[in-house]
């Protein structure tokens, strides 16, 4: 009979220590968590990721402590470089940003994360897959439409750039009038720059003032030119389309340009009575 009275008790001892362990556990996980902030502030990013690691350990509930974890190794990722060490840590902040998404499929920081890195990483087609899901959360957000059309035109560029060269043609607008090459990279451009073009034109749309956007629009329709095979035209209708997004690129940066600067705090003027 004591030994059955005495399950209880233990039990009920047992429950107790793991509440308080488990209490103790959620202290330390925040305070790295307020230490892996402050590494992060300095940029002390390994410190920064140490600090998250153990707060993700000690209490995986902790909320921010995983995406804070996954934007420090993020942080780590040098852009358009494909070396081992790169790579890894790419590939671990998408791991994490991921683990963010498996318990909030539209925590939009994360997928703005993953988004940066395939970027970053030239997995092209990756990026656009997760700024379309970017859009579907927040669908006024423009700077995943310009991403967007940002990608088109790289891919367009990246697909022009040898077969202009090839010809012995400069980047300067000249038709490519070989009727083949110019028929095979209009096939491959064609529909990058009608997506391009819309994205950007869905950008400024949600953003008039949006120079970035403005100034993508007049490479997108740069590379249209090349793809007007045979259709003289065409080509120079393009190019014409292209100055006035220059021309409206400018503009818009101006005015972008004096609204900061009336924007600017004023610094104090002595009273010249």
């Amino acid at each position: 009979m004591n030994r059955i009275a005495r399950v209880p008790v233990l039990a009920a001892v047992l429950c107790a220590v793991l509440v308080l362990i488990t209490g103790c556990n959620r202290l330390k996980a925040r305070d790295h968590l307020n230490k892996g902030v402050e590494a992060f502030k300095t940029a002390h990013y390994e410190e920064a990721i140490n600090h998250f690691q153990q707060a993700v350990q000690l209490d995986p509930s902790l909320p921010m402590a995983r995406l804070y974890l996954a934007t420090a190794y993020a942080q780590q990722v040098i852009p358009n470089l494909q070396t081992p060490d790169n790579m890894k840590y790419a590939n671990l902040a998408i791991q994490n940003f991921q683990s963010v998404l498996d318990k909030d499929p539209n925590d939009i920081n994360a997928l703005k994360g993953i988004a940066s890195l395939y970027l970053n990483t030239q997995n092209f087609d990756k990026a656009k897959e997760y700024q379309n899901k970017v859009l579907a959360v927040d669908p006024n957000d423009a700077s995943a439409d310009y991403t967007v059309g940002v990608i088109d035109w790289t891919v367009a560029y990246k697909n022009a750039l040898p077969v202009r060269q090839s010809l012995g043609l400069q980047d300067n607008g000249d038709p490519i009038k070989d009727k083949k090459a110019c028929a095979d990279l209009a096939e491959k451009n064609g529909p990058l720059i009608q997506e391009g073009l819309s994205y950007l034109q869905k950008a400024i749309d949600i953003r008039p003032n949006y120079d970035d956007a403005m100034a993508y629009m007049n490479l997108l329709y740069r590379r249209k030119a090349d793809t007007e095979c045979g259709d003289d035209a065409a080509r120079k209708a393009d190019l014409a389309q292209a100055d006035q997004w220059v021309q409206k690129a400018m503009a818009a940066r101006k005015a972008n340009e004096e609204k900061k600067n009336q924007q600017t705090p004023k610094g104090i003027v002595l009273d010249q009575k």
